[in-house]
């Protein structure tokens, strides 16, 4: 288990003082981004291993939106390694211990130069601590998009500043434009995101709405060709 202690920032609330969705996502990269490093198998431990960990899969459950100046404390555990694939739980909850929200995540180790997945060495292996998963309500991680009934939406073309250090667009950003779509005063309840390839500088995504139930909408964040980049799925409340 590992945590760290923030705070909700002005930069990181909407229009209801409360902590964005994607923000969120934000929290917990940070969180597993900060473990790594301090356990030594950081960015500088990763480059000089050629590799990188990339995100397969979001689970995101919020309980309630933290709003601004509150602290907050984040932490995650792997639960499972196996093949190529690391599962992590993450969670934030307040000072005193209230739960503001759980997540699973399931990430790929990338060969960066080759491009292709590779399987967790025992290097690294060694490194985590495996911990008894999150109880939460865990939910299948392909995300099934409709094959017809979709809105176009305007296109979004990848810019310098969506990238992150991997060079492709980061996964929390597929999150943002996506909740763009929300209805004025929609409340998310549960976030899942399913990433099948990655966005590069200069492409261009097509992304297609759909509203495949009364509390649900669904974002095919769509390359040139059709196929998605990413899906991304909001359950209201």
């Amino acid at each position: 288990m590992y945590t760290f202690d923030g705070r909700i920032r002005y930069s990181e609330v909407d229009r209801t003082r409360r902590l964005t969705v994607e923000k969120t996502i934000d929290y917990f990269q940070d969180c597993s981004t900060f473990q790594s490093e301090d356990l030594g198998v950081g960015f500088d431990y990763m480059e000089r291993m050629h590799s990188a960990w990339v995100i397969n899969y979001w689970q995101i459950q919020f309980l309630r939106r933290p709003a601004l100046g509150e602290n907050v404390r984040i932490g995650t555990m792997p639960y499972e390694f196996k093949g190529i694939l690391g599962l992590r739980n993450f969670w934030m909850e307040t000072a005193e211990g209230e739960k503001l929200a759980v997540a699973n995540s399931v990430w790929s180790l990338l060969d960066m130069e080759k491009m292709y997945p590779i399987r967790v060495p025992q290097e690294l292996l060694t490194k985590y601590v495996v911990s008894p998963r999150l109880e939460m309500k865990y939910s299948p991680r392909k995300i099934a998009v409709p094959k017809s009934g979709g809105e176009p939406m305007e296109e979004i073309t990848v810019r310098l500043h969506h990238l992150d250090t991997n060079r492709h667009m980061n996964n929390a950003q597929y999150v943002h434009f996506a909740a763009m779509y929300l209805p004025a005063d929609a409340e998310v309840g549960e976030l899942r995101v399913e990433y099948r390839r990655q966005a590069m500088l200069g492409e261009h995504i097509l992304p297609v709405l759909y509203r495949t139930a009364d509390d649900i909408l669904l974002v095919s964040m769509n390359g040139e060709d059709g196929r998605p980049y990413a899906v991304v799925e909001m359950r209201l409340v």
